[in-house]
């Protein structure tokens, strides 16, 4: 068994880079945004918010699809993260928010944020980067 990371889907990058926004569509027609957002107090510091957009999905970015293709969409995320990274090397932080399913016990951490937990190390190398899970469901990454 491989433990390497699947295929990442093909990644529709910004025509500018600085807009911070990609696209991918998985096999099965979910279409993925990420986007990196700056802080207008901090621009070194990036939230990184990624959904689904079909319509379908009645503009619940936060859904749940259940299509069979999570590991290769985190796998795509994971690439997504990381060619933003090669083009803004001066970051120092990175937000990712794992918002709970309904249901979910708000004082514990959110099953997003475990599985964002998996694959911070596969984005982040933990000799640079510490990674903060005080936040609730939000994790900080911060450089070392």
């Amino acid at each position: 068994m491989s433990h390497g990371l699947l295929d990442a889907y093909k990644i529709i990058s910004p025509a500018i880079v600085t807009a911070g926004v990609y696209y991918f569509t998985t096999d099965k027609g979910v279409q993925y945004e990420v986007r990196f957002g700056r802080r207008q107090d901090n621009i070194l510091h990036a939230t990184i918010v990624f959904g689904v957009i079909n319509d379908e999905f009645e503009g619940e970015e936060y859904i749940v699809t259940n299509k069979g293709e999570l590991y290769r969409v985190m796998a795509t995320i994971v690439k997504v993260v990381k060619l933003f990274m090669e083009q803004h090397t001066k970051m120092v932080s990175y937000e990712f928010t794992g918002i709970s399913k309904e249901g979910e016990d708000e004082n514990r951490l959110s099953q997003r944020i475990n599985l964002y937990k998996r694959y911070l190390p596969k984005i982040f190398d933990i000799l640079e980067w510490r990674f903060d899970y005080s936040k609730g469901n939000t994790v900080l990454v911060n450089r070392i």
